[in-house]
């Protein structure tokens, strides 16, 4: 996660519908066109018959996919852009408070990764990117609720725990079929996902929301939100949840980490958005996919800093 850089390292541990669902007008249109007798009476009057009612945007039970008013690669570069320069720009600033402070060098650096730190870090550029996404779709004359931003359902959960259960036996089956026939991948390799020695009550949980919370509810936005959204508006399921899921894949590879790519993350990130990807397709929301990533999330946290500590 890029910061997501926290996020994004913890999701490679394996352990960011009815489209439009409750959000699109579901007016009922009633088809009672009227017909006339041989006397040119109108029978529908004489002899009502029962009317079928159909649902605007829905055949065969199916939500039309959602579409937003920008084209899908506009989309994509606005996104990876906003993804991006939140992240330079929140740096920029903690490095100048740092240097304010008269620190510098490895001061400065070990100064920023402490974890109130690296929360600030997160919590800003997290709020940047979903408030960039968010402008953009109300310059657009569009709604949240067409990128998923609906209200709660309770059969959201029934789609998150069922999706959890999905991902994880896809992934365990792909890492062990890696593990064996794709030796020139590292399955062990190790991330490093900050949040050092972490210990005590505040700093935990300073260390959850910025893993568990925040993540989920702005890589969701982004990634089967905004993009996947706008790709779904002019392409056919599988393309758009390829393209969102590869895109999604490559954020967690740790370019310029000085280490070898980080290919097992991406195998288990394209894994889990393929899942997400079907339930924003079913469910017409992100909410559901928001959840399955926070319990994926939570269980690396609950490992690396709860029962492993």
């Amino acid at each position: 996660m890029s910061n997501d850089s926290s996020s994004d390292r913890v999701e490679g541990l394996g352990l960011r519908a009815k489209p439009a669902g409750s959000n699109v007008n579901a007016s009922v249109a009633i088809d009672a066109t009227p017909t006339h007798g041989a006397s040119g009476q109108n029978t529908s009057e004489l002899n009502p018959k029962p009317s079928t009612p159909r649902l605007s945007g829905r055949q065969d039970g199916q939500v039309s996919p959602p579409k937003v008013p920008w084209g899908p690669w506009v989309g994509i570069a606005y996104a990876a852009f906003v993804f991006l320069a939140s992240q330079f720009l929140v740096a920029y600033v903690l490095y100048a408070i740092a240097d304010g402070r008269g620190l510098k060098g490895a001061a400065a650096s070990d100064w920023l990764s402490t974890v109130p730190m690296q929360f600030l870090f997160i919590l800003l550029a997290e709020a940047l990117t979903f408030g960039g996404i968010a402008w953009f779709v109300r310059r657009r004359k569009a709604r949240l609720a067409q990128i998923g931003l609906t209200r709660f359902r309770w059969e959201y959960v029934a789609w998150a725990l069922g999706g959890f259960a999905v991902y994880f036996v896809v992934y365990v089956v792909l890492y062990y079929f890696v593990a064996k026939f794709v030796p020139g991948i590292n399955v062990n390799q190790e991330q490093d996902i900050g949040f050092k020695d972490v210990s005590g009550t505040v700093p935990l949980l300073l260390t959850f929301v910025s893993l568990v919370v925040l993540p989920p509810i702005v890589e969701e936005t982004v990634f089967r939100g905004f993009i996947f959204t706008g790709l779904r508006g002019k392409y056919r399921f599988i393309l758009a949840a390829v393209v969102t899921s590869a895109l999604f894949a490559t954020a967690h590879l740790e370019f310029g980490s000085g280490k070898p790519l980080l290919w097992i993350a991406a195998i288990d990130t394209f894994t889990l958005s393929m899942v997400l990807c079907y339930i924003r397709e079913k469910s017409g929301s992100i909410l559901p996919t928001m959840f399955i990533h926070a319990i994926k999330n939570c269980l690396a946290f609950l490992v690396l800093y709860i029962f492993v500590t």
